[in-house]
């Protein structure tokens, strides 16, 4: 159904392609896009919106949409995907789409990545936020081996729940590829992801998985997290990929929602470089899979 609307009836790109996604969504589809303020509810406002997001790119006969990963989810699913326009490549996101038992559309989370990757300053940032504030105690859990990519996130974050960076680390590959959305560079191989888990794991920080898909080989999943007493939560979502044979996790894709929304530099990017939605593109196809 996803490949479906982005590619065949080109959701974010037509008029005809706006309206196909909006026919399936249910009477009480909710559409969080996190780019926006506000969550759209129902087919009618889920119509004008995906309508405003394909007025941003029109005029640009030369844009496009592209899946960069999609994962095997039947019940839900969650695609990595990029913005490109002629001979470049620009924005990148993630998007999870959730279905009801009628196939229709019931939910959808889409967060594009922050324009603006403050890197360890969001480390520095949440540990000043948190300073002073008591461990709490691990989780028990019991160990346990899923072996599908689903399996292995539920586990991870409803079971383990950052009790044990080395009951994680089992479950990634030596090669692992590791792109949070907070960083410019991409983390590679496990001591570079150990490093990032055990850098953000301090007392005041509270991971909340939200919404699973089923996927097999590769898994979306949406989460919030708390900091601190704060009342207000941030959003995110992960995709992961394992290997077919070694049952490990390979790659993983990390989108933090912004603070701001729209966020400054991603309207502005959008209303110079429609096409792109960044300042400066890359060359297309550099970035395989989106990576």
């Amino acid at each position: 159904l996803v490949e479906n609307l982005v590619h065949d009836e080109q959701c974010y790109l037509t008029d005809a392609g706006a309206r196909a996604f909006a026919d399936v969504c249910a009477a009480n589809a909710v559409y969080e896009d996190c780019y926006m303020s506000q969550p759209v509810t129902g087919p009618t406002a889920i119509r004008e919106h995906m309508m405003f997001k394909v007025g941003q790119r029109k005029g640009k006969d030369d844009a496009g949409f592209r899946i960069d990963m999609i994962s095997d989810g039947d019940g839900a699913c969650g695609f990595a995907w990029t913005w490109t326009c002629g001979d470049e490549e620009g924005l990148r996101g993630t998007t999870f789409v959730e279905l009801n038992d009628a196939g229709e559309i019931q939910f959808v989370r889409e967060i594009p990545e922050p324009l603006f990757k403050p890197g360890d300053a969001t480390k520095d940032l949440l540990q000043a936020v948190t300073a002073g504030i008591e461990p709490t105690p691990k989780p028990d859990f019991e160990s346990q081996t899923p072996t599908t990519a689903s399996g292995i996130a539920r586990y991870l974050y409803e079971e383990v729940q950052g009790g044990s960076v080395d009951e994680a680390m089992r479950f990634f590959s030596p090669d692992v590829e590791y792109r949070d959305f907070n960083y410019e560079e991409m983390l590679n191989g496990k001591e570079d992801v150990r490093k990032f888990i055990e850098d953000f794991s301090f007392p005041g920080i509270t991971f909340r998985p939200q919404r699973f898909d089923d996927g097999v080989l590769s898994t979306c999943f949406c989460w919030e997290v708390v900091i601190a007493d704060a009342p207000e939560t941030i959003k995110g979502m992960s995709l992961y990929r394992i290997d077919p044979e070694t049952r490990l996790i390979n790659y993983v894709r990390d989108v933090p929602e912004s603070a701001v929304k729209p966020p400054i530099l991603g309207k502005l990017a959008r209303d110079l470089r429609p096409g792109l939605g960044v300042f400066a593109g890359v060359k297309l196809g550099s970035r395989p899979g989106g990576k």
